[in-house]
């Protein structure tokens, strides 16, 4: 069941971190968030911004966790980080334990997400990274289930028809 949606123009990684943010601090409970976009989208700077605004304290440090595949970062809910760019099969995301960790109370930011087999994918909010230019990136996201709804209903993002760049200031 899918939601509503938004599409958000970002013109730099602070804009893009500041999406981010204002999801992170919306939150209300758990939820898996789904980053889909190649490399140099902005999955790991919209993380940071997620972290900053779930309460991680920002002298703490929100990298790629590519080879170690999972990092939690304490916040008002816990944050944790995935990235299976280097898990390709079900067989080794199982194996790794990944669909367990996803399983938790837990703010998952799920990086190259597209891996997962989609009945992994049911709930959650999906959000795809286009690269426009050098800073420009195009965020469309998708809310499925309830609680991603709420979620974006609760932001003041434009429609999935929609797009505009984040406010000034």
């Amino acid at each position: 069941m899918s939601g509503p949606g938004f599409r958000w123009l970002s013109r730099s990684p602070e804009e893009t971190r500041e999406i981010g943010a204002r999801l992170g601090a919306a939150l209300a409970g758990p939820m898996a968030i789904f980053l889909i976009g190649g490399f140099g989208g902005g999955k790991t700077v919209f993380v940071q911004g997620l972290a900053r605004g779930l309460g991680v304290p920002a002298e703490v440090p929100v990298t790629s966790p590519s080879f170690v595949l999972l990092q939690d970062y304490p916040g008002r809910i816990l944050l944790r980080h995935v990235d299976l760019y280097r898990l390709e099969t079900e067989a080794e995301q199982e194996a790794a334990g990944l669909w367990e960790a996803l399983a938790e109370p837990v703010v998952a930011a799920v990086e190259w997400a597209e891996r997962l087999p989609p009945r992994m994918r049911r709930e959650g909010l999906t959000v795809r990274f286009a690269v426009l230019g050098d800073t420009e990136r195009l965020l469309t996201g998708e809310a499925a289930g309830q609680a991603a709804a709420s979620l974006v209903g609760s932001l003041d993002f434009e429609p999935a028809g929609a797009v505009r760049p984040p406010p000034e200031g």
